[in-house]
C-alpha cells in the first residue's frame, strides 16, 4: 500500500507542475513563424458525448469516475457499411471533440482532471509547451485538430472538418501555408486527406512531419488488440480507466483499427504472423499438436472463427459484435488509397519514427504442452510475441516506409507515446520548422549536434553468433561554421573483447565519417558492426 500511496503523491506533484506551467504566461511571442497544426493519433482526442435532447455534455473519453461505465453507454458503436461511419449505440446522443484553445485542449492532457502521470494522459503538452518557447502562440500560429479516432481515415465528415480547420488556420495567421506535425495514426488521416482532397492541401500545407505513423500497420498491436482488447495505462492505475474487455469491444466495430492491420501488399522483411499451437484429431481420434503459422490474409478467417460467439449485452439486449467483414472490406478500399497517394511537388515531407523499442510483430497462443483445441478460445487466452525493433507499437519497418518523397527520415530512440516528449526530437522540429531564429538561442554557447539518422539491426544464429550492425548520423551546427566544402576525414577503429574466463568474445570495428558541407555545417555518419560469441 505504501507504493501506491507513494505513486499517487507522485501523480499529484507531477499534474500540480503541470497546471503551473499551464498558467505561466507566455513572454516570447514570434511573428515570423508560420502556423504549426498538431494532428494526434488513434485515442489522442478528448471526446464529449452530447444529449440531443437536453444539450447536456459529458466527457467520456478520457475520464477517471465512472469511466467504464460511460464508456460502454456512451461509445460504443456499430458500423454503417452504407456510409462508413460508426454509430453511436446510444439514442439521441452524438460525440464530438472539445474546440476551446484552437483545438489544443482536447489533444493537450487528455484528462485534465486526472491525477495519474503517463504518456497516455498527457498527450502533446511537452510539445506544446515547446513550441511556445520557441515563440508559437496559441490561435495565431498554433492550432490543434482532434477527431472522432473510432471513424475511419477517409471518413468524409472528419475529412471536411480538416479542410475547414486547414482553411480557418490559414487565416488566422495571416495568410501563411501551414506545418502539419501528425503522431500515430494521424498520419493516416493526413495521407488520406492529401490523396483525396489534394487540391486543399496544395493550398495550405508548407510541410508535413509525420511522427511513429503506422504507414504499414501495427500488426502485432491490433492483432492481439482484435483477440484480447488492449489498455492505455498499466499498473494499478488500471482499476479507474477502461476495462480491455470493453475497449476490445469498441475496437471491433472501428473502421480506424481494421485500417491499422499489416498492409497485404507491402513486401515485409519479417513477414507478421499469427502463431497457434494447435490439438487436431483425426476420424481415429488420434491427436497432434502442431503450430500452424498465417500470415496476414490467411489470419482473416481465424480471426472470424476466435470471435464468431462475442457479444456485448446493452440495454438488456444480447448483441453480437464478431470480427466484422464488412468493416474488413472498407479498410482494405482505405488501404489501396493509403499505397496509391502522391506528395505535391511543393510540399516537404519529413518522418520521424520510433526505434531501440521490443515491438510485438507476431503473436503466438497456446504452446507444445497446453495446444488450442477451439479457435473460440483465443480471447480467453495469454498472448506470446515475436519481437522487432520500433517504438513499442509500431514496427521500425512499417514507419519507415512511407512510400512519400521524403526530406529526410529520422530514427529517435523512443517509444509510441513518450516520442512526443523527446528533447532530440523537439531539436528535429525545431530546426525543420526554421524555428531557430528564437533571439534567445545563441550557437556561440550552445553546441548543437543534431540527429539526422539512427538505425540499429541484430540478427542471432542458432551457433550462438550475434551480429549487431549500426548506422547514426549527426548534423553539427556550431559558431566555427565557414561556407568552404572540405574532403570528408575518414577515421576507423577495431575492438576485440575477451571474457576473463574466455566465455565470451566480441569484436566491433566501426567507420566514422566527417564531411564539411557547403553551407558550413559538418555532417557526421557512424557505420560500426559487432560480433559476438559464447564459448
Amino acid at each position: 500500500m505504501a507504493v501506491l500511496l507513494e505513486d499517487i503523491v507522485k501523480a499529484v506533484e507531477h499534474l500540480l507542475k503541470l497546471i503551473s506551467k499551464t498558467r505561466e504566461e507566455q513572454s516570447y511571442v514570434d511573428p515570423t513563424l508560420d502556423p504549426v497544426l498538431l494532428v494526434p493519433g488513434i485515442a489522442g482526442s478528448i471526446l464529449n458525448a452530447v444529449d440531443e435532447k437536453t444539450g447536456k455534455t459529458e466527457r467520456v473519453w478520457v475520464r477517471i469516475l465512472g469511466a467504464d461505465h460511460e464508456f460502454r453507454d456512451k461509445l460504443w458503436s456499430r458500423f454503417d457499411p452504407a456510409t462508413g461511419r460508426a454509430l453511436t449505440l446510444a439514442d439521441d446522443t452524438h460525440i464530438e471533440v472539445p474546440q476551446d484553445r484552437y483545438g489544443l485542449y482536447a489533444i493537450d492532457m487528455l484528462d485534465p482532471d486526472m491525477v495519474i502521470g503517463g504518456d497516455c494522459v498527457y498527450y502533446f503538452h511537452d510539445m506544446i509547451v515547446e513550441l511556445k518557447k520557441w515563440g508559437y502562440q496559441e490561435g495565431t500560429t498554433l492550432f490543434g485538430f482532434g477527431y472522432d479516432f473510432r471513424q475511419s481515415n477517409r471518413f468524409q465528415g472528419t475529412l471536411d472538418r480538416l479542410a475547414a480547420k486547414l482553411e480557418s488556420v490559414y487565416t488566422a495567421s495571416g495568410g501563411r501555408k501551414i506545418n502539419i506535425i501528425s503522431h500515430s495514426m494521424g498520419g493516416l488521416l493526413m495521407k488520406c486527406f492529401m490523396s483525396l482532397h489534394t487540391d486543399i492541401f496544395e493550398k495550405y500545407v508548407k510541410s508535413w512531419i509525420a511522427i511513429a505513423a503506422p504507414f504499414r500497420g501495427a500488426p502485432g498491436y491490433i492483432t492481439s488488440a482484435f483477440l484480447n482488447g488492449t489498455s492505455f495505462v498499466e499498473g494499478w492505475e488500471q482499476n479507474f480507466f477502461i476495462s480491455k474487455w470493453s475497449m476490445q469491444q469498441l475496437l471491433l466495430e472501428c473502421p480506424s483499427i481494421y485500417e491499422l492491420m499489416a498492409c497485404l501488399d507491402f513486401e515485409w522483411d519479417h513477414v507478421p504472423l499469427l502463431e497457434i499451437w494447435r490439438q487436431r484429431c483425426d476420424s481415429d481420434e488420434n491427436s497432434t499438436v502442431m503450430l500452424e503459422s498465417y500470415p496476414p490474409m490467411e489470419a482473416i478467417p481465424i480471426f472470424m472463427e476466435a470471435l464468431s460467439v462475442n457479444k456485448i449485452c446493452y440495454n438488456g439486449t444480447d448483441m453480437p459484435v464478431p470480427f466484422n467483414v464488412e468493416i474488413l472490406k472498407w479498410a482494405n478500399e482505405t488501404r489501396k488509397l493509403l499505397c496509391s497517394a502522391e506528395l505535391p511537388d511543393q510540399i516537404k515531407f519529413y518522418n520521424i519514427y520510433g526505434t531501440n523499442n521490443v515491438t510485438p510483430h507476431c503473436v503466438c497462443y497456446g504452446s507444445s504442452d497446453a495446444p488450442v483445441s477451439d479457435l473460440r478460445e483465443l480471447p480467453t487466452l495469454q498472448a506470446k510475441y515475436i519481437y522487432v525493433d520500433g517504438d513499442g507499437t509500431v514496427p521500425m519497418e512499417s514507419a519507415k516506409a512511407d512510400g512519400l518523397r521524403a526530406e529526410a527520415r529520422v530514427g529517435v530512440p523512443g517509444d509510441h507515446r513518450g516520442i512526443l516528449c523527446d528533447r532530440h526530437v523537439f531539436r528535429i522540429l525545431k530546426h525543420w520548422l526554421k524555428a531557430d531564429h528564437d533571439p534567445l538561442y545563441n550557437p556561440v554557447n550552445d553546441y548543437v549536434i543534431l540527429p539526422t539518422a539512427f538505425e540499429m539491426e541484430t540478427v542471432k544464429t542458432k551457433g550462438g553468433i550475434q551480429v549487431t550492425s549500426l548506422r547514426e548520423e549527426w548534423e553539427i551546427v556550431g559558431d566555427d561554421q565557414d561556407d568552404q566544402e572540405r574532403e570528408p576525414l575518414v577515421g576507423s577503429i577495431a575492438v576485440t573483447h575477451t571474457g576473463g574466463d574466455n566465455s565470451v568474445q566480441e569484436e566491433a570495428r566501426a567507420t566514422v565519417t566527417l564531411q564539411t558541407q557547403n553551407d558550413g555545417k559538418k555532417h557526421v555518419e557512424l557505420n560500426a558492426v559487432s560480433i559476438s560469441a559464447s564459448a
